[in-house]
């Protein structure tokens, strides 16, 4: 088969030419649309589920949340390892599935696992899937400070106008705002008003709690026409929420401010951030497994401006505390580097060596060409362009010239033997070039299973290294 191939290449010369050509624009392109990452996704398909249950101390948690969920997670279809962490008031649950394992179907599976054990969680602690994202996903860091803008007013701006609008870029998995102050409307309540007034602490966070509210009437008939009846009772500011009716003992209405004192303040802060040592909010960006880095920091980077014209006055949004699209494009540019300085270095030593140009030209066309094949192998495998698959290719050049040497070494030697014979012995040039093939063919294919063999074991390891090596 391998003489059949050889014999029609040399019969065709101009359409393996043009074929060629055609096999690097498009290579070039497949190349060009390939996800790029620092490092191959290393992330087994994980299932979070995370769980609020508001003032448990971290062992009422892990008794009455966490095992339980984990209890029923353990039997799924295809759960590798179940993992937890009980904090205060909070509960979080990984799910690792066989390496494989579409995440979407394995969201179905726990989220099928989480209604049979949410009847036996305490009331009103209800477990969430968290978004899809990976160990890789956090790819940036949005830094928003300001000095003429309390911190309360830095978060609420981070929460409600920045985030909201990361998070409808194509690709953001999920965007978590870390440090300021959580704006909170607070109902310091007096005992001794309480008492004088003659109402009970119940009494009052009842009406606080059913004050925010707009709801429904009826509808009016009237004339032929029928009219939608609402009460709007959602609170708009703090002095609504003082106006709220606690009880009307003997008939005069106890509000909430005359039994306690109502302002808009911080929540418990219980993490911080700074930007350059100065008091901020830092909006960490993870994104989706499928989503290509570099592409979608330039989304990222788009949106970004347009959020900073819209931002109030002395607001100053940090947008290069980090980026993991720079660590990328350095790792691709050093890597590329190599490949280049590579490049350059055989094509010396091949000219130096064979001392022909159209030889060496012949030798280092083998290069783009099985690299653009390679290109295609892994974009039918779902391999992204990383500093592993390129390192592997920059190892790759020596074997790939090695053996496109030796061939053209040996044709080329033919040739000059071939015409220095007198004329009548002398062979047809396709001949003798089809003779120095077939003569170095066997030990070129030998040496190149023995390169295969020794990197063969790579393919047999398990678990991270495996899939890096790999």
């Amino acid at each position: 088969m391998l003489d059949r191939i050889t014999k029609i290449c040399l019969e065709n010369r101009l359409i393996i030419i043009v074929a060629s050509l055609l096999l690097i624009i498009v290579g070039g392109y497949v190349g060009m649309q390939m996800k790029v990452d620092v490092f191959p996704d290393l992330t087994a398909p994980t299932v979070t589920i995370m769980t609020d249950a508001h003032g448990m101390a971290p062992e009422e948690v892990e008794a009455l949340v966490t095992y339980p969920i984990e209890a029923a997670i353990n039997g799924a279809t295809g759960v590798r390892r179940v993992r937890s962490g009980s904090t205060f008031g909070m509960s979080t649950v990984y799910c690792e599935f066989e390496w494989g394992t579409d995440i979407y179907r394995a969201r179905q599976v726990v989220n099928e696992k989480l209604q049979l054990v949410a009847v036996g969680l305490p009331q009103g602690v209800v477990p969430t899937l968290a978004p899809i994202s990976s160990i890789m996903g956090e790819i940036m860091y949005v830094g928003l400070r300001s000095k003429t803008h309390s911190l309360m007013e830095v978060k609420e701006t981070a929460d409600f106008v920045v985030r909201k609008r990361l998070l409808s870029v194509p690709g953001v998995s999920q965007v978590v705002s870390i440090g300021g102050d959580t704006k909170q409307y607070q109902v310091s309540i007096d005992p001794h008003r309480l008492s004088a007034y003659g109402v009970s602490l119940n009494e009052v966070v009842e009406a606080v709690r059913g004050s925010n509210w707009n709801f429904s009437a009826g509808v009016l008939k009237s004339g032929g026409q029928d009219y939608l009846i609402r009460g709007i009772g959602r609170i708009r500011s703090v002095s609504d929420i003082g106006e709220a009716v606690v009880a009307s003992p003997e008939g005069a209405p106890v509000l909430v401010r005359d039994v306690a004192a109502v302002e808009a303040g911080p929540a418990f802060r219980a993490g911080d951030a700074s930007v350059n040592a100065e008091p901020a909010v830092v909006l960490a960006v993870q994104k989706h497994p499928e989503a290509n880095t570099l592409e979608l920091t330039k989304r990222l980077e788009e949106t970004l401006g347009e959020i900073e014209k819209t931002l109030p006055r002395g607001m100053v949004l940090d947008r290069d505390i980090f980026r993991q699209a720079d660590f990328i494009q350095r790792a691709i540019d050093n890597v590329m580097k190599v490949v280049v300085e590579g490049g350059i270095l055989v094509i010396a030593i091949i000219l130096l060596f064979l001392g022909n140009f159209r030889a060496t030209v012949i030798s280092v066309t083998a290069m783009p060409l099985s690299l653009i094949c390679a290109l295609f192998v892994m974009k039918f495998f779902d391999i992204t362009i990383n500093t592993m698959t390129l390192g592997g290719m920059a190892i790759a050049i020596g074997v790939i010239v090695d053996d496109a040497i030796i061939y053209v070494e040996n044709v080329y030697r033919r040739l000059n033997e071939n015409s220095q014979r007198p004329e009548p012995l002398r062979h047809a040039s396709l001949k003798v070039i089809y003779d120095a093939s077939r003569e170095i063919r066997g030990p070129v294919i030998n040496a190149t299973l023995i390169i295969i063999v020794v990197f063969a074991p790579v393919f047999f390891l398990s678990g991270i290294e495996g899939r890096l090596l790999r």
